[in-house]
């Protein structure tokens, strides 16, 4: 076997592969390296859930490549692989860094544990509540590009930088406000339009969202009504309001 490892034309990942496969051959014990994290565990432990991406991955020849000691390794953040580990041993579900969890889970394809932690209250308010609503604002997430944008772009030598947005919660707001929407005074070329949208959240909860996933982003921002100009005759803090990034 040694001299069939070490032929001429054999690269050492290949050699390495197969040392990895032979050991997998001969014992039920996996070493994996994740991202640089090291565990060990079971075959049965990782096929727990066979429609799984994961139990995929062991079933028949090895599908992964080895480290330099022999270990399958996965490109993946393996800081939040203990946590799978541990639902496929025990069914524990994690209490701590849940998101982070959820989000391997989904990508590992552990079906159940997917849809437990989706159901417990730290992604239950997201997911089903919260996720629901902003799908329904059309183009939501492009708008939050599109403010991102403007803002940088009138970063220079500022510490601060603000972006309009209107707010439009129904269509008899889109018909009212039209003309209003129309007579932005000269910051109209940066109003971001949100809305409207059939869903129970009002205004103030769609800025509350926009501000939550801009500083998701890294950003701080705040937001105040955008008076519009002199004479104007619509209430334009009903609908209009300004971003305002800090930079330093």
């Amino acid at each position: 076997k040694a001299q069939r490892l070490h032929a001429p034309g054999r690269s050492p990942c290949h050699l390495v592969t197969l040392c990895a496969s032979s050991l997998w051959q001969h014992s039920p014990v996996v070493q994996l390296n994740i991202g640089g994290q090291l565990f060990s565990t079971t075959l049965s432990t990782l096929r727990r859930c066979p429609d799984s991406k994961l139990a995929d991955m062991f079933a028949g020849p090895p599908k992964l490549r080895a480290d330099a000691d022999g270990r399958f390794f996965l490109d993946r953040d393996g800081r939040h692989f203990g946590p799978i580990l541990e639902f496929l041993r025990t069914g524990r579900l994690p209490t701590e860094h849940v998101r982070e969890v959820y989000a391997e889970a989904v990508f590992y394809g552990i079906a159940p544990l997917v849809k437990q932690l989706e159901d417990s209250p730290q992604l239950f308010g997201e997911t089903v509540a919260r996720r629901q609503f902003l799908a329904r604002v059309p183009n939501y997430a492009e708008n939050l590009e599109l403010i991102v944008r403007i803002a940088r772009a009138e970063a220079m030598a500022a510490r601060h930088s603000s972006v309009v947005v209107c707010v439009l919660r129904t269509e008899e707001d889109v018909s009212r406000y039209k003309d209003a929407v129309n007579s932005l005074d000269a910051a109209k070329e940066s109003a971001v339009r949100f809305g409207p949208w059939k869903a129970a959240p009002t205004v103030s909860d769609l800025l509350d969202c926009i501000k939550m996933d801009i500083e998701a982003k890294g950003y701080r921002i705040s937001f105040k009504p955008h008076s519009a100009e002199k004479g104007f005759s619509f209430k334009s803090y009903d609908f209009f309001y300004k971003i305002i990034f800090t930079w330093w």
